[in-house]
C-alpha cells in the first residue's frame, strides 16, 4: 500500500494517508496565535476541515481526536468551539490533556485520524 503525504515540510508533513485512513499533524492556530482559545480553537478546526477535504474525507469520519491544552482553565471554551462545531451524532472518541504546546501564544493542538471516503 502507498503511503500519501501532503503539505510536506523538512521535519513533517500536515498529513499522511495509508489504507483509507489520514493521520493529520497537530494542528495549532495559524491564523489566531493571540486570541482567546474559542478563537483559537475555531481556527484549528477550519485547518482540520480543510484538510481532511483535501482525501474527500470530512469531521463525521474522524476516529479519533487528541487535544492538548495548555491550560486546562480553558477547557470550557474550547469545548464550545468543539461542540459547535463536532458532527451532529458523530461525535468521535477524543482525549483531551493540559500540555505545554511549543509556541507560548497557543492556547490548543488538535491531532485528529479519519477515515476517507
Amino acid at each position: 500500500m502507498t503511503i500519501q503525504r501532503f503539505h510536506q515540510a523538512t521535519r513533517y508533513s500536515e498529513m499522511a494517508v495509508h489504507n483509507g485512513v489520514a493521520y493529520l499533524a497537530g494542528q495549532i492556530p495559524e491564523n489566531t496565535p493571540n486570541q482567546p482559545v474559542y478563537q483559537q480553537t475555531k481556527d484549528v478546526l477550519d485547518l482540520i476541515d480543510k484538510l481532511l477535504a483535501e482525501v474527500n474525507s470530512d469531521k463525521s469520519q474522524i476516529l479519533m481526536a487528541q487535544i492538548f491544552l495548555a491550560d486546562m482553565q480553558d477547557y470550557a471554551e474550547m469545548n464550545r468551539a468543539w461542540d459547535e462545531w463536532v458532527a451532529n451524532n458523530n461525535a468521535p472518541p477524543r482525549a483531551c490533556v493540559e500540555a505545554k504546546l511549543a509556541d507560548h501564544r497557543w492556547k490548543v493542538e488538535i491531532v485528529v485520524t479519519a477515515a476517507t471516503h
